[in-house]
């Protein structure tokens, strides 16, 4: 059992606290059984509203699978209290954005699609809807009468 950091980079111009919105945020990740390595070929989304029995009725994850190689039972669960915005402060850096509890398997890449929000960072503009699909991301805040935008996304995953 392990738990993994999804740190996030990007550059943010005129926004703050970029953060998944709502517990149907889907989380997109490609997975890598830990026992045998296979990783898998599809894009795989775990939500906060998901939850699947393990095995023996040791409780619940938001996802549990078997792995089509090896045929073990591997589960993973976001953590809600690590969920944390991705603010202007941030910008340029790798900071953990939320984390993951891992049983037999471990996250190896992740594909931000839709679902972000963002605040203007100077005045009170809501962004709903952002879709970090394409790396990039370009609005207008009229309140500030300014372009804002979202730029140069990667991320990287940390054993925590």
């Amino acid at each position: 059992m392990g738990k993994f950091g999804l740190q996030f980079k990007a550059t943010l111009e005129n926004v703050t606290s970029l953060r998944p919105e709502g517990d149907d945020f889907r989380w997109y990740l490609k997975l890598k059984c830990g026992n045998c390595g296979e990783v898998s070929d599809k894009w795989q989304y775990i939500t906060l509203l998901d939850s699947m029995p393990l095995k023996g009725g040791r409780g619940s994850a938001s996802m549990v699978q078997k792995c089509k190689l090896c045929f073990r039972e591997n589960s993973i669960d976001i953590l809600r209290d690590t969920i944390t915005p991705y603010n202007a402060e941030d910008s340029e850096r790798f900071k953990t954005i939320v984390q993951f509890e891992c049983r037999g398997l471990e996250p190896v890449d992740f594909q931000p699609m839709a679902g972000f929000a963002a605040g203007g960072a100077e005045t009170s503009t809501q962004f709903p809807e952002i879709n970090l699909q394409e790396k990039d991301w370009t609005d207008y805040d009229e309140k500030a009468s300014e372009s804002v935008g979202i730029y140069e996304v990667t991320h990287q995953f940390i054993k925590c």
